[in-house]
């Protein structure tokens, strides 16, 4: 009988160590709290060496065991069509869990944007691990590969889809969307983005957006492996900056910023905005869009302000992004400044990135990590990657990220290079705007009735946070 007990007793403990494991964030295996204030640190240098790839015996440990299954009456199934890149998908997939887990739904692993600009057909799980998203989350909610056959073939025939409405809040769900989920069985969101309220959501829904966010949505380990081998080439010339240069065709046109730009390439610009449908906005008169700061920098003006912000002529700068739009002629400027700029493309050899060829979401995984790597994380434009890193290098332990603020940017810009201001003068305006922009912990913004002009929850998911980033406990 003791001994019978003592076995027990030894499996409950081993158990509740696996589990606590589990709740680790993957990219930041074995991380403690790290550094609070402007700089951060990554939280441990066992984090740092699992990024870099190196062995620091975590990946010796055996697999951690499930989590205790949440037993529940499931009230239908959700099927969800996610839309946009990588981090906007990602945000959504966050979002929809939390609302199956809401409504007691059983989530069918989602489908991935093929539609869009890019193209791509990548499927969920060529870019995050399955079987990992799933049995990490079991203890919330039950996720399947697919329906049963049965409803299989009945939604073949008829489903139910709807887009669900943008920033609703929890009461809309439980009102509006369960009583379809309980009548047709299988319910289809044929959009993600957006669907979820920034603030005024319980806490255990805003931790669990975070949980998804952080620990249950991980890379597949062909990316792991290839994104931890550029982050340790990178980590071995020392520190380094990623600058997310968001100067791209599909952003250009979607935005109708041409600044800079030739009237050759604004008239191409312009045909392929109307060349989509999806994109509402056709006419958009670019230079007022730079000056209310809705303008992603050119590498021009990034090649100023990172100049103005004391970056000197040997930092190592990893550029994040696609196809610049313009090319090496775009580029040069911002080279002869910053010599050791480099990408993934000059870093990784063409057999090592043939497999991601043609599939830009996988390519913008590898840019992902790179990014909560680096020592400093600057987007030249607010979009949903420059969004989602810098609240995931929050929960990291709020690691420096400069979140530039455009359209302060702009009018110095403009000042300087129209001789108003000299260089001290540009200089010292850039840095002291830039003061508070630098990733510490801060409120985010709040306001009422408009959801698209306050702060975005996933750049800065405060309820999550505990003082030196990881997840607060609410227990």
């Amino acid at each position: 009988m003791r001994a019978a007990a003592s076995a027990v007793l030894w499996t409950a403990v081993v158990q509740l160590a696996s589990i606590a494991g589990l709740f680790r964030p993957r990219v930041l295996a074995d991380c403690g709290g790290g550094g609070g204030g402007g700089g951060g640190g990554v939280g441990g240098v066992a984090g740092l060496a699992a990024l870099a790839g190196e062995d620091t015996g975590a990946a010796r440990l055996s697999p951690p065991a499930l989590v205790p299954k949440r037993i529940y009456k499931s009230n239908g199934y959700l099927r969800v069509t996610c839309n946009g890149g990588l981090n906007q998908m990602r945000a959504g997939i966050c979002d929809m869990v939390t609302i199956a887990r809401h409504l007691n739904l059983t989530l069918v692993v989602p489908e991935l944007d093929k539609r869009s600009f890019w193209a791509d057909p990548s499927d969920f799980g060529d870019i995050f691990d399955v079987d990992h998203f799933i049995n990490s989350l079991r203890d919330e909610l039950m996720i399947v590969k697919e329906l049963p056959l049965k409803l299989q073939l009945r939604t073949k025939k008829r489903l139910y889809s709807m887009p669900p409405v943008s920033w609703s809040n929890e009461t809309y769900y439980l009102k509006r969307i369960l009583p379809l989920a309980r009548k047709h069985k299988v319910i289809h969101f044929d959009k993600s983005d957006a669907r979820l309220a920034n603030n005024g959501l319980p806490i255990q829904l805003q931790m669990l957006r975070c949980r998804v966010n952080f620990q249950a949505l991980r890379f597949t380990p062909q990316i792991e492996a290839l994104g931890r081998k550029l982050i340790s080439t990178l980590q071995r010339s020392g520190q380094f900056v990623v600058l997310h240069l968001r100067y791209e065709m599909d952003m250009l046109s979607f935005s109708g910023c041409t600044h800079g730009c030739s009237s050759k390439e604004t008239e191409e610009l312009t045909r392929m905005r109307y060349a989509y449908p999806w994109w509402k906005e056709k006419e958009i008169d670019s230079v007022v869009k730079r000056l209310q700061g809705l303008c992603p920098l050119t590498p021009e003006e990034i090649t100023l302000v990172l100049k103005a912000l004391g970056f000197t002529k040997d930092t190592l700068i990893y550029i994040a992004s696609g196809e610049i739009y313009g090319g090496e002629r775009r580029l040069a400027v911002l080279k002869a400044a910053y010599p050791k700029l480099v990408r993934k493309e000059k870093i990784l050899s063409p057999d090592e990135l043939r497999p991601f060829q043609n599939h830009s979401t996988q390519m913008a995984a590898l840019d992902y990590m790179v990014s909560l790597a680096s020592d400093i994380f600057i987007p030249s434009y607010d979009g949903n990657m420059a969004r989602v890193v810098e609240g995931h290098r929050r929960y990291m332990g709020f690691r420096k990220t400069i979140v530039l603020d455009r359209k302060k940017l702009v009018e110095l810009l403009d000042l300087f290079q129209g001789g108003a201001l000299s260089w001290d003068e540009f200089s010292d305006a850039v840095k002291e705007s830039h003061k508070s922009r630098m990733g510490q912990p801060t409120e985010r913004k709040i306001i009422p009735g408009q959801p698209k002009e306050e702060d975005y929850f996933y750049a800065n998911p405060q309820e999550c946070l505990g003082s030196n980033g990881g997840l607060r406990d609410i227990s």
